[in-house]
C-alpha cells in the first residue's frame, strides 16, 4: 500500500501532528508514504512530493504550520491560469490529479482541510480516487465532529489577547474592539468572548444593531465600569446588512472577509463620545505551537484516518463525536455548513451573566 498526504486551505496548528501520526501509522503497517506539497500544486506538477519517513516526521508534532505547507488557490476544478495577457482563466485540472496520483503508485490519499478542501476532496472520490479525510479549521465550521483541531489554539490565542486588552482598556477608559478569525461562523468571537469576559459579542449568527451595541457601553459607564471590550467576528455585519469585505482576493481564492472592527470602534465613538480602539488579531490565531488539546486531537485523527484507509471507508472523514472517533460520509460532513445556534447554552449563559449580542 502506497498512500499520500496533503494539507489544503488555511494553515491551523496541529497540522503537523495530524502528518506525523498518519505517517507513523501507515509506516507501522508497512506502508509506503508520500506527502503532496502546497495541497493538491504536488499532483499537479507545481511543486514537490516528499518520501515520509520516521526521520521526516520526528519532532514535529508540537510544531505549528505545516511541513508539506499549504495553499487556499489550489482547486484542481477551477485552477487559476494566467494568460499572455495578464488575465486569468479557470481550467479544470482534476483529471491530472488522479492521473498523476496513479502513475506514482498512489493507492488512497488523506487530505487534511476544512469544508473547501473536503468539498474538493468529495469531487476527486466521485470521480473514483480513494479518499479519506480530516477535518481541520480554526473556524471550528465542519459539521459532524464536535470540534476541529486548530480550534483550541486559536480560541486560547484569542483568549491571551483579551486578558491583555482589558488592563490596558481599563487603565485608559477606553472602548477596545478586538476582531477574530471564523469567516461565516462565530464559534472562535463565542467561545473565546465568554472566556475572557468580553462586554459584547458579535457573530454572524445574530446580525447586530450597533445602537444596542452603544448601549451596552453606556450602561457600563453610567455604573463606573469605563471601560469595555467587544469581541466581534470578523464575519459579522448588522440587522439588514452585510459583511465586511477586505478588497480584491488573488485569483482563485474566496473572497476575504473582515475590517469590521475599525467601523464598530469609529461608529462607537461617534455616537458615545467615548475614545474607542480596534484591533484585528489575525493570522496570530493561526500560528504557534498547538496547544495539548489539539494535539491530541490531531494525533488522535491520523491514527484514525489510517485506519480508515485500511478499512476501505473511501468518501468518508473522521470525525470527533465524543468520547469516540468515528468515520462520517463526505456528503454528510458538507451537507449543512457548522455554525453557531443562537440558543445554544453558551450564548444563553452569556446573556444570562450580562454579555450583550447587540440584537
Amino acid at each position: 500500500m502506497r498512500i499520500a498526504i496533503s494539507t489544503g486551505g488555511g494553515d491551523a496548528p496541529g497540522l503537523n501532528a495530524v502528518i506525523r501520526s498518519s505517517a507513523l501509522s501507515a509506516i507501522s503497517r508497512g506502508w509506503d508514504v508520500l506527502g503532496i506539497c502546497r495541497g493538491y500544486f504536488g499532483l499537479l506538477g507545481e511543486d514537490q512530493i516528499l518520501r515520509l519517513t520516521p526521520d521526516t516526521v520526528r519532532g514535529i508534532g508540537h510544531l505549528g504550520g505545516t511541513i508539506l505547507r499549504t495553499t487556499n488557490r489550489g482547486n484542481p476544478f477551477s485552477f487559476p491560469v494566467k494568460q499572455a495577457d495578464g488575465t486569468y482563466v479557470e481550467v479544470d485540472r482534476s483529471r491530472e490529479i488522479i492521473e498523476n496520483a496513479g502513475r506514482l503508485g498512489i493507492d488512497a490519499l488523506i487530505t487534511i482541510g476544512g469544508d473547501g478542501s473536503l468539498g474538493i476532496a468529495n469531487r476527486l472520490h466521485q470521480l473514483g480516487m480513494k479518499v479519506v479525510g480530516v477535518p481541520k479549521t480554526i473556524d471550528n465550521d465542519v459539521s459532524g465532529t464536535i470540534t476541529t483541531f486548530g480550534f483550541d489554539t486559536a480560541v486560547n490565542t484569542a483568549i491571551e489577547a483579551i486578558d491583555k486588552l482589558h488592563t490596558t482598556a481599563e487603565s485608559h477608559d477606553r472602548v477596545i474592539v478586538l476582531e477574530v478569525m471564523g469567516r461565516h461562523a462565530g464559534f472562535i468571537a463565542l467561545h473565546s468572548g465568554v472566556a475572557g469576559s468580553a462586554d459584547v459579542i458579535l457573530i454572524p449568527e445574530i446580525p447586530f444593531d450597533i445602537e444596542k451595541v452603544c448601549d451596552k457601553v453606556r450602561s457600563r459607564d453610567a455604573n463606573g465600569r469605563h471601560f469595555s471590550i467587544v469581541v466581534v467576528a470578523e464575519g459579522a455585519f448588522t440587522i439588514g446588512g452585510q459583511e465586511s469585505v477586505l478588497g480584491e482576493s488573488l485569483p482563485g481564492q474566496a473572497k476575504r472577509v473582515g475590517g469590521i472592527a475599525g467601523r464598530i470602534a469609529w461608529e462607537i465613538q461617534q455616537r458615545t463620545g467615548k475614545e474607542a480602539r480596534s484591533l484585528v488579531l489575525g493570522h496570530l490565531q493561526r500560528g504557534g505551537a498547538p496547544t495539548g488539546y489539539d494535539r491530541l486531537l490531531a494525533t488522535r485523527f491520523g491514527g484514525a484516518a489510517v485506519e480508515a484507509v485500511e478499512e476501505g471507508k473511501w468518501g468518508q472523514m473522521v470525525a470527533l463525536q465524543s468520547p469516540h472517533i468515528v468515520t462520517i460520509s463526505f456528503d454528510e460532513a458538507l451537507r449543512v455548513p457548522k455554525r453557531v445556534d443562537p440558543d445554544h447554552d453558551v450564548v444563553r449563559t452569556a446573556r444570562a451573566s450580562g454579555i450583550s449580542f447587540g440584537d
